[in-house]
């Protein structure tokens, strides 16, 4: 049973997704940010170019990668991580390559969403189920963005997030506290109405009907949202 559920999780394929598929709201935060900037050339934007706001709050939930290499697989190298990840993994690694990182026992469902972010240049967004060193299952919700220069992806940015249904977890220790693997629920190419889109407008032309006032139905003008 055990092997037969490994092969299922690495083989798991890649979904087609919009940017709604992802669900936190500082996630999706941070992938509008990104879209903003996709959206002048559909292409990925350089690194220096990213700065969401309220970035400071989230740092402890990203880790900044740089990609050295891609013939014939990427080869990505921690340059920053945030506290909450160190303590999930049980140890820091900055200047660690993440194959290194995560190991060999976690490298098969870890690092094809990395690749396929890389090889795409596109968002990837991942959820698999986790359990604490209690048992309780965790959602780990992962979202990646690729940054490129002079069209090379060099830089990839992951924002993880955790949440238990049945409320608080251990998060020391996450991802090598027990023998359980993780078991992939989702992964996803956002690939999809890559936009960024507004907050709700009052559509050109909408009409506004009166009941109580006999003149013809008055015609709202469009509300431009910046």
């Amino acid at each position: 049973m055990r092997a037969s559920s490994r092969a299922e999780n690495i083989a798991l394929d890649f979904a087609n997704a919009a940017p709604s598929v992802v669900k936190s709201i500082r996630q999706r935060d941070l992938l509008n940010t990104w879209l903003r900037l996709y959206a002048r050339q559909q292409i990925a934007p350089a690194i220096w170019e990213y700065q969401p706001a309220r970035l400071e709050e989230e740092l402890s939930d990203l880790i900044y990668y740089t990609v050295e290499s891609s013939t014939p697989t990427p080869r990505l190298v921690i340059q920053s991580e945030g506290t909450r990840i160190s303590r999930a993994y049980g140890h820091t690694g900055k200047g660690v390559s993440l194959d290194d990182y995560v190991g060999p026992r976690l490298a098969p469902y870890v690092l094809p969403i990395y690749h396929e972010c890389v090889a795409r240049r596109l968002p990837v967004y991942s959820v698999a189920n986790v359990e604490d060193v209690y048992g309780r299952i965790v959602a780990y919700e992962r979202l990646l963005l690729p940054f490129q220069t002079d069209g090379k992806v060099c830089h990839v940015v992951a924002s993880i997030k955790t949440f238990c249904e049945d409320g608080g977890f251990e998060i020391k220790n996450l991802m090598r506290g027990n023998d359980a693997l993780p078991r992939p629920k989702l992964r996803a190419v956002i690939d999809r109405e890559l936009f960024h889109r507004a907050p709700a407008r009052i559509a050109p032309a909408e009409t506004v009907e009166f009941s109580d006032q006999p003149e013809p139905a008055i015609t709202a003008e469009t509300i431009e949202l910046n």
